[in-house]
């Protein structure tokens, strides 16, 4: 019986268990709690932020983000087409639309030069109330080239870091380049609290509108007041303590990924057309470690090689479709070159988990072995 081998599977030890029994202890498992406030004064730290919100989702996080900067009905927000369609939901939860700019071919990040020409003329600029970059597989977007043209647009920018937390550009934090930041803490994600995600700002009147935008609305009075309609986004005291548990550990995951990459790296190096995505940045978290296979080189292509790991119970994933190739986007604007067509078409995210154990790793480069072998 040949054991599941899963693409990221959370990585959980008697740490984050001692951590959840402290917290049911507590008395308090519910929303909030001082789990929670411990929890966001640590990930603030750690990204060196000056305020965080933790909510029940890295959506909710980017929802709470575009509300907290006025977007709105008849509003446009550039979003990268290579992402997840969380990104480009949580726009049209606020009203406004999305628009969808293609990628950089190198890292999948936002395409910087596209942007800039979307956003040199006023007119077109005036309407764009926000720019969400998105940190594909832990890279960082290029900030030093995307936040100057923001910045001259006069539009913030949203750092989805939903894949990032612990990876950094130019020696600084990821989640710290926009005007708000967030993370996600799915179960798959590099550290997790089940689910759950966080909101991150020097602006401490942002954070404290996502807050209260997180708790229903509700006004500080005794009764229960309301003067917005609210949403119940807040993270539980449980979800805090494991979140809490997770981040102590955060370097030594990192680490387990980064050493997963460079040995996937070394077995493809010498396989004509092959290339991993965003290979040599060294701030990557490495969260996903994504092959780009170009089959008129190679002479396969990346279906086959998910095809064949999956035969042998070993988990595998096309990078996303395209949002502006999504049916339910399919009436929303975008800037394309191909790039993110390209990628989803010839690309696979290979299995990337910290907690794989040694005899899983060599069971993946064995049997991706004997797929190269055989073609």
């Amino acid at each position: 019986m040949i054991d599941h081998i899963g693409l990221s599977t959370p990585d959980l030890t008697a740490v984050e268990e001692d951590a959840l029994i402290r917290a049911l202890r507590s008395g308090w498992p519910g929303p909030s709690g001082p789990e929670v406030d411990r929890f966001e004064a640590e990930v603030a730290d750690r990204v060196g932020v000056s305020h965080a919100a933790a909510v029940s989702s890295g959506t909710a996080a980017l929802h709470l983000s575009l509300l907290a900067l006025g977007v709105g009905p008849g509003d446009l927000v550039i979003v990268p087409s290579l992402t997840f369609a969380a990104t480009a939901n949580a726009v049209v939860y606020t009203g406004a639309r999305p628009v969808f700019v293609d990628s950089d071919p190198a890292t999948g990040n936002l395409d910087v030069a596209l942007l800039a020409g979307l956003l040199a003329s006023p007119a077109r600029a005036a309407r764009i109330a926000a720019v969400m970059a998105v940190d594909i597989n832990g890279t960082c977007a290029d900030y030093d080239r995307l936040r100057p043209i923001c910045e001259t647009a006069g539009i913030p920018v949203i750092e989805d870091a939903a894949q990032a937390l612990g990876a950094t550009y130019r020696g600084r934090p990821a989640g710290s380049f926009g005007r708000i930041g967030t993370f996600s803490f799915s179960w798959n994600k590099i550290i997790t609290t089940a689910s759950g995600g966080m909101v991150i700002s020097d602006d401490e009147a942002l954070i404290a509108r996502c807050r209260h935008l997180a708790t229903q609305a509700r006004e500080p009075v005794p009764h229960y007041e309301h003067r917005d309609v609210g949403y119940n986004y807040r993270l539980t005291n449980l979800s805090g303590a494991l979140g809490r548990a997770q981040l102590g550990r955060l370097e030594g995951l990192i680490e387990r990924r980064r050493m997963l990459r460079e040995r996937y790296a070394k077995l493809f190096a010498a396989v004509p057309g092959t290339r991993i995505l965003g290979d040599g940045d060294p701030g990557a978290n490495c969260w996903l470690t994504s092959l780009v296979v170009e089959p008129e080189v190679a002479g396969w292509t990346a279906d086959q090689l998910g095809a064949y790991l999956r035969s042998q119970h070993i988990e595998t994933r096309p990078m996303w479709k395209p949002m502006h190739r999504q049916p339910v986007f399919a009436r929303c604007s975008a800037v394309v070159t191909g790039v993110a067509d390209r990628l989803f078409a010839t690309s696979i995210s290979l299995p990337s988990g910290s907690a794989l154990s040694e005899e899983q790793i060599a069971r993946i480069m064995e049997v991706v072995g004997e797929f190269l072998q055989h073609r």
